[in-house]
């Protein structure tokens, strides 16, 4: 046999070995062996699959939630394509206001957990082209009031 025949049952042998069926009981203890959640946490034995299951630690919500919802509620007559709320990212398709004759589409990234201006970035789109800056502007404080609102309505419980 050649060496990478060898190497590939090699290979395939470990990714094999790693294969187990995590609700059996352990032949040796007859204790359960580890569940789901205690191999996230990192507290199970370890397998091929806990490389895949573990949770990312450095992963955290770095967006202001009263801009993020403030966000979903104001463009709510858009349908949203994309959200990302571990960047801040919405991005919607076109859909066309109550009352309005325009298509518009909007990109609406929360870059800071902040109840700030600074940490709101919106970006309006017709199917013609962008909108003027008047009409962003004008998008951008109806989420910045409403964020508002929803702080002070949090703040009453």
């Amino acid at each position: 046999m050649s060496w990478q025949k060898i190497m590939a049952s090699l290979a395939l042998a470990g990714v094999v070995a790693g294969c187990g069926n995590s609700a059996s009981t352990t032949a040796a203890t007859g204790s359960p062996a580890a569940t789901r959640e205690e191999i996230e946490n990192g507290e199970g034995e370890d397998s091929i699959w806990t490389l895949f299951n573990r949770p990312d630690a450095e992963a955290t919500v770095q967006v202001n939630r009263y801009l993020w919802f403030a966000s979903l509620d104001i463009l709510s007559f858009l349908p949203v394509e994309t959200v990302d709320p571990f960047t801040g990212l919405i991005v919607t398709g076109y859909g066309t206001p109550p009352g309005g004759g325009t298509s518009y589409r909007a990109t609406v990234h929360v870059t800071d957990p902040a109840l700030d201006a600074r940490a709101l970035s919106v970006s309006l789109q017709t199917r013609s082209g962008p909108v003027n800056a008047a009409t962003t502007r004008a998008v951008e404080d109806a989420i910045l009031s409403r964020a508002r609102q929803l702080r002070i309505e949090d703040d009453k419980f």
